[in-house]
């Protein structure tokens, strides 16, 4: 096993990977001596990298080329994991970037750069996952603090996003807002306390005028902002610490099939997904619905691609069914129409999940989640991770891991007062609308672990 070292400050210069579950490294040629190192900026970092591809585009005909000991390949940018990117030593750093291929493959390449700012140069790369799917993780010796690859048939659950039992950490919470020429409105999550998740406030600052409103129908909390001119540019800032223990199937009464049975406006049932998951069960369309949840959970891991590219993000079982692609939103929307569609209650959650291999650090945006109803009981299924890790496809159908907390519930949230447009599709980062229109704004998610359980 190769070892990649990295010498740095664990105060001031952590190393993050791609997504929760993996963490970046340097070239085993290269110790990196820290204490008196003027640090450059990760805006400038990633100027950087996204100078060099396109540097190197116009060399090679509108493509990047990228090359390791197992890949040749033509690419275009996607984005930049801003996130990760990380100062390694003294004119040394690291970026991960998202590449797509003239087949519409993605690819999560690893960069390690050396240089100054407007003269950076990529000293060594490796295509690290392929379509969400990683071919390796990064592991931390615990005696020297260094960092060395570790191929995922080696890997623990850890290594793969899993804590079971029970996790602690504070979960910060930041969304920065725009410049603002008159009035607008904000809508933000609340976390809560439940059965699997004690929350408190541990610190909290919010711009303009606001009240705390409520969902009726799944019963989430939000904040509601009434914001002007003088909050441009404010930042709304809450610190929770939370207590998240291991979610298992958990016994309940039938639930109210007028919600968890019914359409929603990207998550239609009946019609072609009544046709699809019919096809999908076959003869198991006699069977329990257990059975048949795990068919359609099966159905949706053969059938679709983890990818972040094109119309993703917004839950569209349509567009799922379609591209046979997106993110967990468009994973869970499916299996939710499809379950819905042959009688089988199921629901959607929505929060962050927390890196299971480090202790702090940024959070690569929201996560999502969901549930089906069978034998008296809610079965909690992650397709989305389980489509990534194979190996731990068996864990995720009835379980959800400790290192995860949940921001809210359900999808057509009704709340007054309401955007004008409607009701809110499904809310993790804060929904601002500006003269009646949703404007996205710029949020952050990062975290601090407390113990593990």
């Amino acid at each position: 096993m190769k070892k990649l070292i990295a010498y740095f400050l664990l105060s001031s210069y952590a190393l993050f990977a791609c997504q929760s579950s993996e963490k970046s490294g340097v070239d085993s040629n290269d110790e990196l001596a820290v204490e008196s190192m003027s640090r450059v900026s990760i805006a400038e970092i990633e100027e950087g990298i996204k100078q060099f591809i396109a540097d190197q585009k116009e060399e090679h005909g509108g493509f990047f080329h990228v090359k390791d000991e197992n890949h040749d390949l033509k690419m275009k940018l996607v984005r930049v994991h801003t996130e990760y990117l990380s100062n390694l030593g003294p004119d040394s750093h690291f970026a991960c970037v998202d590449l797509v291929d003239e087949h519409g493959d993605v690819y999560d390449v690893d960069f390690f750069m050396e240089g100054k700012p407007g003269d950076m140069k990529v000293r060594s790369n490796s295509v690290h996952k392929l379509n969400g799917r990683p071919f390796y993780s990064w592991k931390q010796n615990s005696q020297d603090k260094t960092w060395y690859k570790v191929p995922l048939k080696d890997a623990g659950n850890n290594l793969l996003g899993v804590i079971e039992g029970q996790d602690s950490f504070v979960f910060h919470y930041t969304a920065t807002i725009p410049k603002l020429s008159g009035t607008a409105f904000m809508w933000v999550p609340l976390a809560e306390s439940d059965e699997y998740q004690d929350i408190k406030v541990e610190s909290i600052q919010i711009p303009g005028k606001h009240e705390r409103i409520t969902d009726p129908i799944f019963d989430n909390r939000l904040l509601f902002l009434e914001l002007g001119p003088e909050d441009s540019e404010k930042q709304l800032e809450i610190s929770y610490s939370v207590t998240r223990r291991e979610k298992g199937p958990y016994p309940a009464p039938f639930p109210d099939s007028a919600i968890h049975l019914a359409s929603n406006i990207l998550m239609p049932t009946g019609g072609r997904f009544e046709e699809i998951a019919r096809q999908a069960l076959g003869d198991k369309i006699h069977d329990s619905p257990l059975v048949q949840a795990r068919a359609l959970y099966d159905y949706i891991i053969d059938n679709m691609r983890y990818m972040k590219f094109g119309n993703f993000g917004k839950g569209d079982s349509n567009y799922a069914c379609d591209s046979k692609t997106g993110n967990c939103t468009e994973f869970h929307s499916y299996f939710i129409s499809l379950a819905r569609s042959v009688g089988i209650p199921a629901k959607f959650s929505i929060g962050a999940s927390i890196p299971s291999d480090r202790n702090e650090g940024g959070i690569d945006g929201y996560h999502c989640w969901a549930e089906f109803y069978a034998d008296g009981k809610w079965w909690p299924v992650d397709i989305s991770e389980a489509n990534k890790y194979t190996a731990l496809a068996t864990y995720y159908f009835g379980r959800h891991p400790a290192n995860r907390v949940e921001l809210s519930r359900g999808r057509d949230l009704q709340v007054s007062p309401g955007p004008s447009s409607g009701p809110i599709n499904f809310i993790a980062y804060p929904y601002l609308e500006i003269d009646g229109k949703e404007v996205k704004l710029a949020t952050r998610f990062s975290f601090t672990r407390r113990s593990n359980g």
